[in-house]
This record gives C-alpha cells, structure tokens and sequence, in this order.
C-alpha cells in the first residue's frame, strides 16, 4: 500500500503532469486522483509525438489501468469535463466525487468581468473564484444536483480510502503551485484556495497519517503566469537566449522566466513535507543533457545544480525531467528506499 502526493513548488507550470504520469507507470496505481482548485489549472503531457493539455482530468490519464477520480474539494466544470471525457477517451474509468462544486457560466462572466480579478490579479477567467466564494457561502450547486453528471458520481474518499485498505497504490495530483497558494502565496496574486499537498490530502478526504510520500516538483528555471512578484525573473531576451519560451496551458499566455530561487524552494519543501523531489528542465541547465535517462549520463554542470538543489530542498530530488517526452526522465527512487 502506497499513498503519494505529487504538488508544484514554484507558481505552477513546474512539470507536475509529467511527473505524475511517470510515477503511474512505474507505480501502478488503481487510482489516480486529483485535488486543487478547478480547471484553472492545466497540465500538459507529452507522450511520444501526442500533446494533451488537460485542465479537469488527471493528467495520469496516461495510465490506462487505474481508474481516474476528481476529488470533493475540486470545482468542475460540466463542459470542461464532458470535452476532456471526448477527446482523452477516459469513458468509463473516471468519476467524480458528488459533492464537488459546480462552476456557472455566470462565475465565468464574472470572472472575466471583475476588474479586480481580471486585471489585478491576473485570474485565468475560468469562473473558479466566484464559485469557490459562492461554495464557501453555502449557495453554489453540487455534482449531485445535475442530471448530466449522474453516471460519473462515487464517494471519492471512501473510494480512495478502501483501496489503501486493501493495499493498492494510490497517486494524489496536485494542481498550480506553492507560490499561488492562496495561504502560502504572493497574496493577493494567488488561486483561490491553498496548494499544499495537505490540501490535496484534505481535497480527496485523505487523512495525514496515509500519506507515504509527498513529491515536491520544482523547476531548474521556475515560470509564472500573469501578474504578481517574481524575485528571480529574468527579462525575457535573457529567456530567449536560454532557449527558454513557454506558454500557460491554460491562458496561452508567454510565462515569465526566473533562475533557481533557493529559499522558496526550502519554504515549499518544509511546508509541503516533502520527502523527496522532482527537478524539471534539467537540460536548460545544460542542454547537452537533454534526452539522458541515466543519471551517470549527466554533466558535471548539471550535477553541481542538482547537488545545490539537494541542499536547498532538504530532501533527496530523485526523479529529474531531461526533455518533455514522457521518457526523458531519470529516476533514482531505488536508491533512496
């Protein structure tokens, strides 16, 4: 039996999507499900030639022999989930919890509308405020009062809870990142809710003592999306001269580029509990690294990075990204059982 947590590090966009479908594979859970705030979040996967942005699935839909849940805590949108059903053909092995939330086309409208939201803040306007306050004012609709929903609705933490009873593996998601969290965060340029993987626990109904491991994902070169501070951000000439352009999943905005910032790694690591880490975009580190599955096939350069990583986290990082395919990973959990 295995519960892992898998949560962002730095303001979302660190490679979670990735991460969490590699553990799938060489996990194999029988369930894979997520937490977080809603389909404000996207996690793009890349598997072989195939590019999948996600934004209410999970995003190890990649693994086809686990069932896929959503969680109470997450907001869903009825139209984002029945497209992504379609188009990922998941039918028939995901569910969600019947007490999630619904996102209005009129938390939308809002969302889009509010000056505050829209242009201070720099919201993603996929409603998810709005209905996250209209949840916490006790007037928002539930999963359970919409007919269309009907077929895809379990219990999702008793659902969670029996298979770690019955000794399965299980892989929660974690959605955005630490640096959004709506606690922990640059407020107010945050999400509307925490991050932390001790709300991804809460957002499944996963008590603490049944989280075996909690992965803290972070990248070589940490990204943001819209407004907000970004102590280590770089202009984006300096970006481009690293090779380095990235667009939101979710918005298509241009994200912005910073270096390794190692206080923020150590705060998200002792907040999240990590016990160990994932590091992204090794190979903008040195791009002679790119493609390397073994850890000996790395660089001294990159080496040295991942060794001061190590000591600004606070735990082992064993699992690092060498390129957006699927397989482009090095993984040393082994070595640390």
């Amino acid at each position: 039996m295995s519960c892992t947590i898998i949560v962002g590090g730095n303001f979302g966009d660190e490679g979670k999507g990735k991460i969490v479908s590699h553990v799938a594979h060489q996990d194999r859970p029988t369930i894979i499900t997520r937490g977080g705030v809603g389909p404000n979040a996207g996690h793009t996967v890349m598997v072989g030639e195939k590019k999948f942005g996600v934004r209410m699935c999970p995003s190890g839909f990649v693994y086809p022999d686990a069932r896929l849940m959503i969680g109470t805590g997450v907001l869903v949108d009825p139209r984002v989930f029945r497209h992504e059903i379609e188009v990922l053909g998941v039918e028939g092995r995901i569910f969600l919890d019947k007490r999630c939330a619904i996102i209005e086309e009129s938390h939308i409208q809002e969302d889009k509308t509010n000056t505050h939201l829209s242009q201070k803040v720099g919201s993603t306007g996929t409603g998810c405020g709005p209905a996250n306050r209209d949840r916490a004012m006790r007037v928002a609709r539930l999963a359970r009062d919409l007919p269309e929903l009907q077929p895809y609705l379990v219990d999702v933490p008793l659902e969670v809870n029996t298979a770690l009873d019955n000794g399965e593996n299980v892989v929660i998601e974690g959605t955005q990142g630490f640096g959004i969290s709506l606690y922990f965060g640059s407020y107010p340029f945050v999400t509307s809710k925490d991050t932390c993987a001790a709300q991804m626990a809460a957002d499944n109904g996963v008590g603490p003592t049944r989280v075996d491991e909690v992965i803290v994902v972070f990248k070589a070169f940490p990204t943001r999306v819209g407004e907000g501070p970004f102590s280590t951000e770089m202009s984006s000439e300096k970006a481009h001269e690293k090779g380095i352009q990235e667009f939101g999943t979710v918005t298509g905005r241009e994200r912005r580029i910073g270096t390794w910032d190692g206080e923020m790694a150590r705060y998200a690591a002792m907040v999240n509990g990590c016990t160990q880490a994932a590091i992204t975009g090794i190979d903008h580190v040195d791009p002679s690294c790119f493609g390397a599955t073994k850890y000996s096939q790395l660089t001294k350069t990159a080496k040295d990075f991942l060794k001061q990583a190590e000591e600004d986290i606070g735990a082992p990082v064993t699992l690092i990204s060498t390129g957006p395919e699927l397989t482009q990973i090095i993984d040393i959990r082994d070595e640390y059982e």
